[in-house]
């Protein structure tokens, strides 16, 4: 099968990632019968299954640089992607090519009709990474979660090492015990043979994940956590205390003191697969070398342009913290921005401190679930804020370029449906000057 063929068939089933409002019947019945006819590919590696609310994308990848650094050959599935569905299946870190993700698609498809019931676009994206593992004898696999965790499609592995990075809000109308009954969906992913390994996680719902069964328990603050975190030139420096082992001076190439929290989880779950500590150049080599497209990544420096998934309100909130420690306050700040549906606008121009740009450029998602830029401009306009509508996502990022001094600061978040669209036409912007030099 084809690339092209492979992403028409995908579009041929439901994609609930695209649909508003609330998701009835949720059952892993589906996945389970199109993965036994399959031969239960899932079953032929060992998995560290990855479930939060924020940084468990980044957790994902921090894992995998750890498990290629001690020398595995490493299958890992994350979800959603920026600019191709390729990003979502990787060996060894690297996108599946598109022969070897078309493959992938036929595998599955090849097997569909024998599975009663209509599968999902992320059921049959899932069983192709499950089964494109197998297919390259990976030593272990790393699987992000889709959503929550108990009833998510990935929730069919039985993972050696189940982790929560945290809590908080997102996917959830925000009514009654909303952080409980969240704790209680991404407890799901803890097995009897699981070693859990707990992230930042309020003491209150502690006992939500230890009254599942598991192999053991690592919590942060008691078995694992930072010694020091500190800004360094391109990242974090900082000091990680294992459940095994203590690794001192340590830069992580990532901006942000939350990307140092996510890197001591990755480090647990890393022992913990292992029972061991790991070597210190093994945890200096992966460490150094992470990428996270996407996630506070700069792309230009005069203006500086930093792209930021920011697509609840802790993420937008730690998007303004991270420019407010790595970059200083004094600077002047532009914003573009794109939301989906699910969001309240306000809370999100407020974590993201919108009344301190000098100017909001409103764009909006080529995606079902996207908020009209009136609707945002409107709300922004209430709190006294600049605003324009440029909808193209491409010629809002210009527009904001444009409108910057090369001291300035440009940041375009609210989406991945934004930042996907965002980060090809600035590379394609660099390669096209690159190419005219």
């Amino acid at each position: 099968m084809s690339y092209d063929r492979a992403l028409r068939h995908l579009d041929r089933h439901v994609n609930l990632e695209a649909k508003a409002g609330r998701w009835e019947g949720l059952s892993l019945d589906r996945i389970r019968a199109l993965t036994n006819v399959m031969g239960d590919p899932h079953l032929a590696y060992p998995v560290i299954h990855v479930t939060g609310t924020n940084g468990k994308g980044s957790t994902t990848l921090m894992i995998t640089e750890l498990l290629k650094a001690r020398g595995l050959h490493v299958g890992t599935y994350t979800s959603p992607h920026l600019e191709r569905v390729n990003e979502r299946i990787r060996l060894d870190g690297e996108p599946l090519d598109d022969d070897a993700f078309g493959l992938a698609v036929n595998q599955v498809a090849a097997v569909e009709s024998l599975v009663d019931g209509t599968l999902s676009y992320f059921e049959v994206l899932t069983a192709a990474a499950f089964g494109c593992f197998a297919e390259h004898a990976v030593d272990v696999a790393v699987v992000e979660v889709g959503l929550l965790g108990r009833w998510d499609a990935t929730n069919v592995v039985d993972a050696e090492v189940a982790v929560v990075t945290n809590i908080g809000r997102d996917h959830t109308d925000g009514r009654g015990d909303w952080r409980r009954a969240i704790a209680e969906e991404k407890s799901g992913i803890i097995k009897p043979n699981s070693t859990l390994v707990l992230g930042e996680i309020s003491r209150e719902l502690r006992d939500v994940f230890l009254a599942e069964p598991s192999a053991g328990v690592f919590e942060r603050g008691v078995h694992f956590d930072l010694t020091a975190n500190r800004v360094a030139v391109g990242g974090r420096a900082a000091e990680l205390q294992g459940p095994h082992g203590r690794y001192d001076d340590v830069f992580i190439a990532l901006h942000g003191a939350h990307q140092a929290d996510n890197a001591v989880i990755a480090l647990a779950a890393t022992e913990a697969f292992f029972a061991s500590a790991l070597e210190d150049d093994v945890v200096r080599e992966a460490f150094a070398a992470v990428k996270v497209p996407g996630r506070f990544e700069i792309l230009r420096r005069h203006p500086l342009v930093v792209l930021d998934a920011a697509h609840n309100p802790d993420g937008a909130l730690v998007a303004t913290e991270t420019l407010d420690e790595d970059f200083g306050v004094g600077r002047r700040r532009l914003l573009v921005f794109g939301l989906l549906q699910g969001r309240d606008i306000g809370e999100m121009l407020d974590a993201l401190g919108a009344d301190r740009a000098d100017v909001v450029i409103v764009c909006e998602a080529d995606w079902p679930r996207r908020i009209p830029a009136e609707d945002i401009a409107a709300v922004a306009a209430e709190r006294g804020i600049v605003v324009e509508i440029v909808r193209p996502i491409e010629d809002a990022v210009q527009r904001a370029i444009a409108l910057a001094d090369p001291d300035d600061v440009v940041l375009v978040t609210g989406s991945n449906y934004v930042i996907g669209p965002a980060r090809r036409a600035l590379l394609e912007s660099q390669a096209e000057r690159r190419s005219n030099r």
